[in-house]
């Protein structure tokens, strides 16, 4: 059986950036793989109420911004992420990095450390992940 998405590539170089009710549907998708409105909106719903047409018109929106891809081949159709949730990521943070810390890495990255106190686990792994990148420098 061959599967026909909607939007089947991965967002181009310049996405759209997700809304807040659009990254929740994605996490849905990327912790749950894919699934129709009705399974989507259950999920949903776990966590806030969401109508089915309200859920539906967002995977619409989506598709044609081409964060989502829709199988027609299948009846409910079914809709899966177009890229990973670690592309997204990168995206997204990327986008923060240069519109609200002008592109500098160290700014972004000590407000986030003044936001939420860090476990040592968690520090421990931000140090090995700068001396990657610094060459293993000290």
């Amino acid at each position: 059986m061959t599967n026909i998405f909607v939007n089947n590539h991965c967002m181009p170089s310049k996405p759209p950036r997700p809304t807040e009710g659009e990254l929740a549907i994605l996490r849905v998708l990327w912790e749950g793989g894919p699934a129709t409105v009705r399974e989507i909106l259950h999920a949903l719903n776990q966590t806030k109420l969401t109508g089915y047409t309200t859920a539906l018109k967002l995977l619409q929106i989506m598709t044609e911004k081409g964060l989502v891809q829709r199988d027609e081949s299948v009846r409910p159709q079914i809709y899966r992420p177009s890229c990973t949730q670690e592309q997204t990521q990168r995206q997204l943070v990327r986008d923060l990095l240069h519109r609200a810390f002008g592109g500098s890495v160290r700014t972004l990255v000590l407000q986030a450390l003044a936001e939420k106190r860090s476990s040592p686990e968690e520090l421990a792994a931000m140090e090995k992940l700068l001396d990657h990148f610094e060459g293993g420098k000290k």
